[in-house]
């Protein structure tokens, strides 16, 4: 997701935003969001394909070190961040295709290089896994390329942007079955949810699923309209794809029918609606006219048998059954980041004990949101059918 920038803010407004900021996500977050309007305006580089940061802690020999490939906002306020709380001087080599991003971040998180060639951490012997948070268009050819290279690679959404490249990374992982693959949708991991799918459980029956998620306004010329990067129905609407697709179960949803609704030339204002296999419905509505100052707004409401459910912002889960009511509530929104990069992370260094995403889960969700995007853009109804 693109962020505002709030340098050139007047100060009245940055002093809100920080103090409701530390009221979502805790003072050390913020701390690091802060800096992160500074690591995107750095213009500090370096000459040539590696900088060495005279500062590493991490020793040159340490086996099972973690690479990043993408250092923009979200490397440097979730990835590295994280990583770094749980496995201080775990990250060993940072790239990205502008060098004063990937020295930033480098510099920041005490990693031994900065690079702008792939191939420096792909053939790295020393690192053992890699975190995919580039330009999506790139997510599969990075991926392959880490899993050819003997490596387990974390996948920022979008996994593909075309049918075509998720086939490749299909076959790259039917050949490779070694290797783990983890996807960067992160809400299925917080609390709410899987609280959520615990009440669902005791319920038979399909499920009535509603979305409405206003997300941040960008520029026409922004990166994520490029024909190459699928603009924001792979950029952004497939989290809430794939957290359908998890309400449901992949198992139960296919052949599905998706009919989309959105206006002419509308390039980040959707409604999508999709009947499921089992005759479970749902309804996804992404909009974006400006800048929210708490930033993504979202809020499901469900129904499966007698339960009514509601989640807002991932900061609370209501659960209704007849005349019983019971609330589940957090301090800092919950969205699961923390939890999904530490789940690859952790489950990367078990080896065979780990376990990471399954084939078909990654195929599926990968299709839905692909068919989500072929219905758009052809203002068709479109029926997406997986081989089980």
């Amino acid at each position: 997701m693109s962020i505002e920038s709030y340098l050139d803010k007047p100060f009245y407004y940055k002093v809100r935003k920080v103090i409701r900021y530390i009221g979502l996500y805790g003072f050390l977050r913020t701390l690091r969001k802060i800096e992160a309007q500074l690591h995107m305006t750095n213009d500090k580089g370096f000459d040539g394909k590696v900088w060495i940061n005279p500062k590493c802690k991490t020793p040159v020999s340490n086996k099972r070190s973690v690479g990043i490939i993408g250092a923009g906002n979200f490397a440097y306020t979730h990835i590295a961040y994280f990583l770094c709380g749980k496995a201080p001087n775990t990250i060993r080599g940072v790239m990205d295709i502008k060098p004063a991003y990937a020295r930033s971040l480098a510099t920041k998180y005490k990693s031994a290089y900065a690079t702008v060639d792939v191939e420096e951490i792909i053939n790295d012997p020393n690192i053992d896994l890699v975190y995919i948070a580039s330009n999506h268009a790139t997510h599969t050819p990075y991926a392959i390329m880490a899993l050819e290279a003997g490596k387990d690679v974390h996948i920022e959404k979008p996994h593909a942007v075309t049918l075509a490249q998720l086939e490749e990374l299909k076959q790259a992982l039917e050949k490779f079955p070694e290797r783990k693959v983890f996807l960067g949708f992160n809400r299925p991991r917080s609390s709410h949810f899987k609280k959520l799918k615990q009440a669902m459980a005791k319920e038979s029956g399909a499920s009535m699923i509603n979305w409405f998620v206003a997300g941040h306004e960008i520029s026409d010329d922004h990166w994520y309209f490029s024909e190459a990067e699928g603009g924001r129905i792979l950029g952004n609407l497939c989290h809430w794809s794939d957290l359908t697709l998890e309400l449901v179960g992949y198992e139960n949803a296919f052949p599905c029918r998706i009919v989309p609704c959105s206006a002419k030339g509308a390039k980040s204002d959707f409604v999508t609606s999709i009947e499921f296999a089992d005759g479970s419905t749902a309804a996804i509505t992404f909009s974006a006219k400006g800048h929210t100052f708490e930033g993504v707004r979202e809020v499901l409401h469900l129904h499966k048998g007698s339960l009514l459910a509601e989640i807002k912002d991932f900061k609370s889960l209501l659960l209704t059954r007849g005349i019983s009511s019971k609330k589940h509530f957090s301090w800092i929104r919950d969205h699961g980041h923390e939890k999904n990069i530490l789940n690859s992370y952790n489950n990367s260094r078990q080896g065979a004990e780990g376990s990471g995403c399954s084939l078909p889960y990654v195929v599926a969700t990968a299709e839905l949101f692909l068919g989500i995007r072929e219905a758009h853009q052809s203002g068709c109804e479109v029926t997406v059918h997986i081989d089980k």
